[in-house]
């Protein structure tokens, strides 16, 4: 994962938020660790999150919700 890649949140409770669900968001820094886990900066989310609850977007996919 590396700064311009878009993702979506999935497998994590913010996912399921009404805020976040379907939400393509970027990638703005690189990843790093933070008390074990491989985090990363999204553009317009506050603090590091998990990699692991991260799913690349394919060229073309759009914002579902």
């Amino acid at each position: 994962m590396k700064p311009g890649d878009k993702v979506i949140m999935q497998g994590c409770y913010e996912a399921s938020k009404e805020k976040y669900k379907g939400k393509v968001w970027t990638v703005k820094s690189e990843p790093w660790d933070l008390c074990g886990s491989e985090v990363v900066l999204l553009e317009g989310y506050s603090g590091g999150f998990a990699t692991e609850y991260l799913k690349p977007v394919s060229q073309g996919e759009n914002e579902l919700g």
